[in-house]
C-alpha cells in the first residue's frame, strides 16, 4: 500500500516541490467526496473544502481534477486491497478466508459506508468508457480482486475445504459480480441481507 501511495505522490506533484500536507490524509478525504458525489458532480471547490487545502495547494500538488481523481483512486485501491486481505486472513482455510472476504464486502455495502459508494463502481459507470487512464485502473483493480479470489479457491481445493470440481476461473468471476453488485445495491440504499447472500454465494463452492 505504501509503495502505491508513493507512486501516486510522485506522479501527482512536480519533482522537488516540498509537500506541505499529508498526502494520504488529503487523498482519503478526496476519496470520500468522489465516492459520495461521483466525478462529474465534484468540483475543485468541493475537493479543496474536503481536503482542507487552499485551491493553490491543490493545483501545486495536482494538475487538475482528473489528476486528483487518479491519485485518489490509487489510494482507494491500495487501502481496499489491504483491508480485503486482512479480512480474509481471519479464516482458517481457503473456504473460510473467502467467506470472510465476502463478509467484508457486506459490511462495506451497508449503512453510511454503503451509501457513500465505491470508487471502482463509480469510476466504471462514469468514466471507464471514455477515459483510458481510469479504465486501465478499474480493470487492474477488478483483475487483482478476481485473481485474489481465484487464489483463495485454489487454496481451498488444496486444503480440502472446497471441492476439486469447482471451476476456479468461472467461480471467481461470478464472485466479482456478487461483490461489486453488493456495492451497487448499497449505494442505491436498497435493503441488503448480506449474511444471507453470503450463505447463498458459498453454495457455489459445494
Amino acid at each position: 500500500m505504501q509503495e502505491t501511495a508513493r507512486r501516486s505522490q510522485a506522479t501527482a506533484r512536480p519533482p522537488g516541490r516540498p509537500r506541505e500536507f499529508d498526502m494520504d490524509t488529503a487523498l482519503d478525504r478526496a476519496v470520500r467526496v468522489f465516492c459520495e458525489r461521483g466525478y462529474h458532480a465534484t468540483s475543485i471547490g468541493d475537493l479543496t473544502a474536503a481536503m482542507r487545502l487552499a485551491t493553490g495547494s491543490v493545483y501545486k500538488a495536482f494538475r487538475d481534477k482528473q489528476a486528483v481523481f487518479l491519485a485518489a483512486f490509487d489510494r482507494y485501491a491500495a487501502v481496499r486491497r489491504e483491508q480485503t486481505r486482512s479480512a480474509a486472513a481471519r479464516g482458517s482455510n481457503g473456504r473460510e478466508r473467502l467467506r470472510h472476504m465476502l463478509l467484508f464486502y457486506v459490511e462495506h455495502s451497508q449503512g453510511i459506508e454503503g451509501r457513500r459508494g465505491c470508487m471502482v463502481v463509480g469510476g466504471t459507470v462514469e468514466l471507464a468508457a471514455l477515459d483510458p487512464q481510469v479504465r486501465a485502473r478499474v480493470n487492474a483493480q477488478i483483475e487483482t480482486n478476481e485473481a485474489f479470489i481465484a487464489g483463495l479457491i485454489r487454496e481451498g481445493q488444496g486444503d480440502g475445504s472446497i471441492p476439486a470440481h469447482v471451476d476456479v476461473d468461472d467461480t471467481a468471476r461470478l464472485m466479482i459480480c456478487i461483490t461489486q453488485g453488493m456495492r451497487v445495491v448499497g449505494k442505491a440504499r436498497l435493503p441488503l441481507d448480506g449474511k444471507r447472500l453470503v450463505g447463498v454465494a458459498m453454495k457455489l463452492l459445494a
